[in-house]
This record gives C-alpha cells, structure tokens and sequence, in this order.
C-alpha cells in the first residue's frame, strides 16, 4: 500500500509581486491623465495611471478633503483589511476610520499609489501604450513628478486645497513638495521621520540595495516582468529588503529582541540560522511576493533626488514658501533619518514650531508602528486648525 504524503511545499514568487491586469481591484479606484506627464529631468510619460482609495465623504464645499502619503514599499491601502486586491492589511490602520484620528465621519481621505510605485499606478510592472511591459525603460522620476500626477488626481476629484496633508519617510518628502510646490493647495502639514534633502548616507544605504537588485542575474536590465515563477530578481530584492529592514529599526531593539538566540533548533554553528538572520528572511521573501523590483529602484532613486532646495535658491528659501499649518515630529531612535533632519525643518519652515518627538525603541518604523502617538499629532494639528 502506497502512502501519499501531504506537501507544505511553498509555490514559487511570481516574477513580479505588483497588482497586474485582471488582479481583484480591491477597493481601488483609478485616475487616468490622458495628457503626458512632462518630467522634471527631462522627456514625459504618456497615459499616466495613479491608483486611489478614498474613505469618507467628500463636503459640499470640498473643504474636508486629506491626503496619506505612503512610504517606499507601502502603496493606497493605508486602511482595511486584508482581502483580495489587498494581501496586507492597511499600514496606517488604526488612524484612518469612525472615531479615530482621521476620523471618516468628518475627513475625505485619500490615499493614492505613488507615481512609479507596483500597485496599480504606471510605474516599471505596468505596460506602456503599445501594450509591453516599461521594465527597464521607465524613466526617471523625482518627488515632484509623483507630486504633478498627485495633484492631477486632485484636479479631476475637485479638490482645490487638501485640509491637511500627511506623510512620513518617503511620503513626508512628497507631502514637503506639496507644501512648497502648492502652498495655497495645503493647508495643513504634518511631516513624519522625513528630511529636507536625502543625504549621503541615506544616498549611501539606497546604492548598496540598488547594486543588490542589479546584480541579480534574474534582473534582466529591469526586464523581467514577462518571466515565469520563480525567474524574478527575487535575491536582489529580499537583499536590498534585509539591508533596508535593519536601518529601519534600531541597534537596541534587535538586541532585545533576539540577542544571539538561534532559530528554533537551528544550530548557527552549523549552518542554522541565528533568530534575527530568520526575522530578516520572513522580511524578504514577504516582500517579494507583493511588491516589484523595478518599483524598488524607481522610487529608491526618486527618493536619493529629493531635495526641496533644488532650482529654488536652496533648502531655506524653499522652507520659506511653506504657507500651512506644520507639525514636524521625528522618532527618537530613528537611525536612518535622525532627529536634527526634522530640526533642520522645523528651523526652517515658518509655520511650524519645535520639533515633536515619537517615542519608540523601533527606530524608522516608529512612525508606522506608534500609531496613538502619530494620532496624537493628526488631533493636535486638526484642533488647531480652522476648517
């Protein structure tokens, strides 16, 4: 008699892990711009797509309207559950919805994808007019490339001015560029663990992960989107995650929370894993099965060109034209963009007052992870504010 034994064995990433044609929509939403989009280095792309979620209903008077801004890897589901269309539940959850911060009783929020970004957007994953993959042929984009698209989205919504505009991390730099690019667009701002300009070592770290994509054989020059399972730059991705992941959090967290314990009953001296080596992998091959490799460099590098000063005299000069309301708040053991760059901006932004600090041992991730005290500054900011 033969035995048939039960498989646990894991199916191969596809390719790619971004929302493709045919993927349950979610609860997304999309704005086509049917002109081209002209780039601030130079050249355009035709038929922009952003991917949006709203929550909340729009006032008569468009006066109730808020922008979320997301991070590198995070995209327009900023809340809500998992579900098809959606394989994570929202990253800022417990500050969008009835009764909470951005409570959707009295704000529209909404929350687009990134220009550049794999969710739904035009960015490397999506197909270019004539219908093949933009791959390795996706232009360069800054910040204020994704900030044009985002404001061609507020167009076509009938938003004239966004009550409030928030965003940390990378979606700080963007809600930066709102503020200084349509002052009389914002008429609040709250900037979390973000910076005037990337600097050299955020420069430095972003390089290093994108050497580790590109050196994947499987990256193909940003080519890959067509291939089967398994045959995406998925090494190159899951190293550039591990890198990213530890500047994320801090030194004292890890050691706390794994020390040098092995994994399960792993031996290190034997080829196992140490506890926080298993964290690092879950991290990575997360990441790859929901996010794109081309999206990582386009948005990496769109991130390593954030300057706000550029073209306008320099970081003071350009803090100067900021018009809103501003809280600025930084996380205390955030070690890849350090309180004196939130210093630097709440200095130069005459708006804003001294810098607000998020406690939290989780250094970076703060931000996403201290959601009372993040909701703590949105009802600062909206309290004192007349709307």
């Amino acid at each position: 008699m033969n035995t048939v034994l039960a498989t646990t064995e894991v199916p191969l990433p596809p390719a790619s892990g971004a929302w493709r044609e045919g993927d349950p929509p979610g609860r997304r939403q999309w704005h086509i711009r049917e002109n081209p989009l002209p780039l601030e280095a130079g050249g355009e792309l035709p038929g922009v797509r952003i991917a949006f979620e709203t929550w909340g209903r729009l006032a008569p008077d468009r006066s109730n309207a808020v922008l979320v801004l997301h991070a590198l890897t995070g995209d327009s589901h900023a809340a809500g559950p998992a579900e098809p269309g959606h394989p994570t539940p929202g990253w800022w959850d417990g500050l969008i919805g009835t009764g909470l911060a951005l409570n959707t009783d009295r704000w529209f929020v909404v929350a687009p994808n990134v220009l550049g970004g794999c969710q739904g957007s035009t960015g490397p994953a999506s197909l270019t007019p004539d219908g093949h993959y933009w791959g390795g042929n996706f232009p360069f984009v800054t910040q204020r490339d994704q900030v044009a698209a985002e404001a061609d989205l507020a167009d076509t919504l009938g938003i004239d001015r966004w009550a409030l505009v928030v965003g940390g991390s990378m979606g700080g730099m963007r809600a930066l560029e709102w503020a200084v690019s349509h002052p009389e667009r914002t008429q609040a701002l709250l900037l979390l663990a973000t910076t005037a300009a990337a600097s050299a070592e955020q420069i430095a770290w972003a390089n290093i992960q994108l050497h580790a994509i590109r050196s994947d054989p499987h990256w193909r020059g940003g080519d890959y989107h067509g291939a089967g399972p398994g045959l995406g730059p998925h090494a190159g991705l899951g190293l550039a995650r591990r890198l990213a992941h530890v500047t994320y959090r801090s030194e004292p967290e890890l050691q706390v929370r794994f020390s040098r314990a092995p994994q399960g009953t792993e031996d290190p001296w034997t080829g196992g894993r140490y506890q926080v080596e298993s964290y690092l992998d879950h991290h990575a091959a997360k990441l790859v099965r929901r996010f794109d490799a081309g999206s990582y460099v386009t948005l990496a590098e769109a991130m390593n060109s954030h300057d706000v000063g550029r073209g306008r005299g320099g970081t003071s000069a350009a803090l100067s034209r900021v018009t809103a309301k501003t809280l600025v708040a930084g996380v205390d053991s955030d070690r890849l963009y350090p309180l004196s760059q939130q210093a630097e901006l709440a200095a130069g932004i005459p708006t804003a007052d001294h810098v607000r600090v998020v406690e939290s041992p989780s250094g970076h991730d703060g931000f996403l992870i201290e959601v009372e005290q993040v909701a703590a500054l949105v009802r600062e900011l909206v309290d004192q504010s007349v709307f």
